[in-house]
């Protein structure tokens, strides 16, 4: 079966490609070509049975958002996980990952994937993982574990999938000799890298990557190359590390390519401020065009209970730099799963920022937002105003709390009757009736 980028490679328009060019208000004729050379994907499994709301994610597209959920080995709650599911889809995320480790992880990502009828990835290597803990040892897993997750995992319908294949034998054992002051904190590159140490072998993800391929072009599953050994903390950015990674993930997404397969590189993950613009600059001239995905990134680490504003600043510089796919972070990052409402919390902090970077990246057509949401504030037209927020149920919610209704042509409590809108309009009136009164 044809998979997105080899349809577009001929020069044919999929349907997915028809809905994106429409809701991004492109041509369909460049977007088949961007495609076809990987500087747009179009995640989407062909053995996804149910209808989803397809997305683009790539080079002069709007800036789109991930949300994380999912079990964890010491807490399970499928409802809590459908509902933080539904939660996204509701407040306007455009992708959404299973990071389940904990449960029945074939159970979950089923009804997750029913919940979230939105573009859906998973971590396949935390159901290998999930293999060796039921036999009571998380590492007594073999090559074929780490494969046949994958496999089940594409069989099952996800759109995408992280997958560690650039973590290497060799860069394991430079982990223990090169000093990290955060550790490796990604969840499956940890899994990996002790596996690797455990048997003395190299990485499964690398050394079968092409079968990988074969599968993925199978039934159109993307690629998210992931960032094992992304910094912790903000000491670690830009280490050795993670550029040796990074090198050899660049090489990976080419070797994708050859095979049809669609691709995007994951990014930290923790860096400092002023790094921010220059990672993505170096991710972009490694990777070239291909999608840019990451985490945040947070630009300080002290920010626990915060981390969904501390992350948010990192993401809007990112997403102006160029980055295609920002990786929420909640409240609860570092300290506990999130609730729904945390992840509510995450989502709106990340689709400001994504906005943000638009206006910067594709100005002409995200300032339209800020023109109409302007023109309603100045006329005191509260009902368009709440309309066009980012989330109009908090807007009213704050407007109206003091008993006050959403009508037009009225001050809020803030200023009341020093409402700019109120105190100028009204001088400009009497100014325009006294000089008509003047010419009598």
């Amino acid at each position: 079966m044809a998979t997105q980028m080899s349809s577009a490679r001929r020069g044919i328009a999929t349907e997915e490609m028809k809905q994106v060019a429409k809701d991004e208000d492109i041509s369909l004729d460049s977007l088949i070509q961007s495609v076809a050379k990987g500087s747009i994907i179009i995640p989407r499994n062909n053995a996804r049975k149910q209808k989803i709301k397809v997305v683009g994610i790539g080079r002069g597209l709007r800036t789109k958002v991930n949300v994380n959920i999912g079990t964890s080995t010491l807490y399970q709650n499928l409802d809590e996980e459908i509902s933080k599911a539904k939660v996204a889809v509701k407040y306007g995320g455009d992708t959404i990952m299973d990071l389940s480790d904990g449960g029945d992880l074939d159970l979950i990502r089923e009804k997750l994937l029913e919940a979230a009828p939105i573009t859906f990835g998973t971590v396949p290597v935390y159901q290998a993982y999930a293999v060796g803990v039921a036999k009571k040892n998380p590492l007594d897993i073999t090559e074929d574990d780490f494969l046949n997750a994958f496999e089940k995992h594409a069989k099952d319908g996800v759109d995408y999938t992280t997958i560690h294949s650039g973590i290497t034998n060799e860069l394991a054992q430079r982990v223990l000799k090169v000093k990290r002051h955060g550790g490796i904190v990604s969840k499956g590159g940890t899994i990996t890298a002790a596996w690797m140490l455990k048997y003395e072998k190299e990485n499964p993800y690398y050394t079968h990557f092409d079968y990988m391929c074969e599968i993925a072009r199978k039934y159109d599953v993307t690629f998210s190359l992931g960032d094992a050994l992304r910094p912790g903390s903000i000491l670690d950015s830009h280490d050795e590390l993670q550029m040796a990674e990074m090198i050899n993930v660049s090489r990976l997404a080419k070797k994708a390519h050859e095979k049809d397969v669609q691709v995007m590189i994951e990014g930290p993950g923790h860096v400092p401020l002023n790094e921010v613009a220059a990672n993505v600059r170096l991710a972009k001239s490694l990777v070239g065009d291909i999608p840019y995905y990451v985490l945040g990134p947070l630009v300080t680490d002290v920010a626990a209970g915060y981390d969904h504003i501390a992350s948010a600043i990192g993401a809007a510089i990112s997403a102006a730099e160029g980055v295609d796919l920002l990786c929420y972070l909640t409240p609860a990052e570092h300290l506990a799963l999130p609730t729904a409402e945390e992840v509510k919390e995450g989502l709106m902090a990340y689709r400001i920022a994504a906005h943000a970077g638009d206006l910067v990246k594709i100005r002409e057509k995200a300032i339209k937002w800020d023109m109409a949401i302007t023109e309603a504030r100045r006329t005191l037209d509260w009902e368009k105003q709440i309309a066009l927020s980012i989330n109009p149920e908090e807007a009213e919610r704050i407007h109206t709390r003091e008993g006050q209704h959403p009508g037009n042509n009225v001050p809020c409590t803030m200023c009341g009757s020093a409402c700019v809108y109120i105190m100028l309009p009204q001088q400009r009136q009497k100014s325009n009736l006294d000089a008509g009164a003047e010419k009598q």
